[in-house]
């Protein structure tokens, strides 16, 4: 019987600008945000390839633009426990197209 071959992944770790050798987070452009977003602390930018975590993530503050193929911040998040789901979704998103620094 042969023996099989792990392989672990691990992610690369970089020096970033101040030297730290924590992973770079490459967050969203506010210049490159899409129209649709309503104006606030949340958006979603033009790098949004429509995989739908932040919609299920938090369904209430984000939507769906049909004819661009993209997400958008439909409702700004409010309390607490709204803006956890919403940094919830920004942390999860595979592209880094949801931002918090918005107006």
């Amino acid at each position: 019987m042969m023996q099989q071959k792990r392989f672990t992944f691990r992610k690369k770790r970089v020096k970033n600008k101040v030297g730290s050798n924590q992973p770079i987070h490459k967050m969203a452009d506010i210049d490159d945000k899409t129209e649709k977003n309503v104006p606030g602390k949340f958006y979603v930018d033009c790098n949004c390839i429509d995989c739908d975590l932040c919609r299920e993530t938090a369904p209430d503050f984000f939507a769906r633009d049909d004819d661009e193929g993209v997400s958008y911040v439909s409702k700004q998040p409010e309390t607490d426990e709204e803006i956890a789901l919403c940094q919830e979704a920004l942390e999860g998103c595979p592209v880094q197209a949801i931002g918090d620094d918005g107006e």
